[in-house]
C-alpha cells in the first residue's frame, strides 16, 4: 500500500506535497526566462486550473507559488515589476454631482424602477462615489467576483446602490445553518454571495423601498452571476452592526438571522475579539441550497 503523501503546506484548502513542489521546480527549470506571471499561466494549463467562466486561475496559481517560494520549497525568479499598492495609491472616488432634493413619495409612484448592473460601465463612477460619500463604511474596492447594482427612478435619479462579492471562506453561523462539511465548503463556497454594501441615499425617504429593492435584486442575482462568472449562487449573506442598525429591511425581505460573529476576523491569531460583533443574516436563493452547497466534487 502506497504511503500517504507528506504535506509541505496547505494553501486555500489544497494540500501541497513534495511531488507538487518538485513539479513546479521542474516547470521553472524548463522555462528559465519566464516571468512569475508566465509561470503561473503555465502551471494553470498543466494542472487544468480554470474558473467557471473558462479563464485561467492564474491569480490563485501565483499565490500558491509565492507561498511555496516563501517557505523555501521552490525558487521563483526575481519579480520584474512591483504592482502599486491600490489601497495606498488609488485615489478615493470623486464627489458626485447630484440632485439631492428630497424624494418623499409612495413607492408605487416610483415604479417602474430600473435595476442597472454598473460594473465596467459609465455608471460605475456614480456608484463608487455614492458609496464612498454616503455609506458609513465608505468605498472599498471589491476583490474577486463581484457585482454592483444601481437602482434608478423613471426620471433617472439614483435611489439605491448595492454590492455583492465573494463570501468569506469561514463563517460559523452560516456554516452551521447550511450544515455542509469542511470539504463541501471548500468546494462550494463560491456558491455563496456576500452583500457588503447597501445604500439608500439620505435624501431618499420612501417607505418600504429598501426591502422592495432587496427582494427585486435577489430575484436576478444568481442569473446575473451565472452570466458573468459562469456559475450560479445559491445563498446570500450580510453583516449588520447591531449597535447601529436592526436589519429591519433585511428581515422585511425575509432574510434569516443566522447568529453573531465572534469579532475575531478571518486572520485572527489570538482567539480574542478585536472588532465589533456583527449579526449575520442570510437568504436562500434556491430552495435546494443545502443540497447544492453540500455536494462533493
Amino acid at each position: 500500500m502506497a504511503g500517504k503523501r507528506k504535506v509541505l503546506l496547505r494553501y486555500r484548502g489544497r494540500d501541497l506535497s513534495e511531488e507538487d513542489a518538485s513539479f513546479i521546480r521542474e516547470l521553472i527549470a524548463r522555462h528559465p526566462r519566464a516571468s512569475r506571471r508566465r509561470l503561473s499561466t503555465l502551471l494553470c494549463e498543466a494542472w487544468g486550473w480554470r474558473q467557471a467562466n473558462g479563464a485561467l486561475s492564474d491569480f490563485r496559481a501565483r499565490g500558491l507559488m509565492l507561498a511555496l517560494h516563501r517557505a523555501g520549497h521552490v525558487a521563483l525568479p526575481p519579480p520584474r515589476c512591483v504592482p502599486p499598492n491600490n489601497v495606498v495609491r488609488r485615489p478615493p472616488p470623486a464627489p458626485v454631482l447630484l440632485d439631492t432634493s428630497p424624494i418623499e413619495v409612495p413607492l408605487a409612484q416610483l415604479q417602474p424602477l430600473e435595476f442597472v448592473l454598473v460594473r465596467r460601465t459609465p455608471y460605475e463612477v456614480l456608484f463608487d462615489g455614492l458609496i464612498h460619500h454616503y455609506h458609513y463604511l465608505g468605498y472599498v474596492r471589491p476583490v474577486g467576483e463581484h457585482l454592483k447594482y444601481l437602482v434608478l427612478s423613471p426620471a433617472g435619479r439614483p435611489l439605491a446602490a448595492l454590492a455583492f462579492s465573494s463570501a468569506p471562506r469561514h463563517l460559523g453561523p452560516r456554516d452551521r445553518f447550511i450544515g455542509w462539511t469542511a470539504q463541501a465548503r471548500r468546494a462550494n463556497v463560491r456558491g455563496v454571495a456576500y452583500n457588503p454594501r447597501f445604500l439608500i441615499p439620505p435624501w431618499v425617504r420612501v417607505p418600504h423601498l429598501a426591502s422592495h429593492v432587496l427582494a427585486r435584486v435577489l430575484r436576478g442575482l444568481s442569473g446575473d452571476w451565472q452570466r458573468i462568472y459562469g456559475h450560479p449562487v445559491h445563498f446570500v449573506e450580510t453583516f449588520v452592526d447591531p449597535t447601529r442598525f436592526k436589519g429591519t429591511c433585511y428581515r422585511a425581505a425575509n432574510w434569516v438571522h443566522l447568529g453573531r460573529t465572534t469579532g475575531r476576523g478571518k486572520d485572527d491569531q489570538t482567539n480574542k475579539p478585536n472588532r465589533p460583533l456583527k449579526d449575520v443574516l442570510g437568504y436562500p436563493l434556491d430552495p435546494r441550497f443545502r443540497e447544492l452547497l453540500g455536494r462533493l466534487p
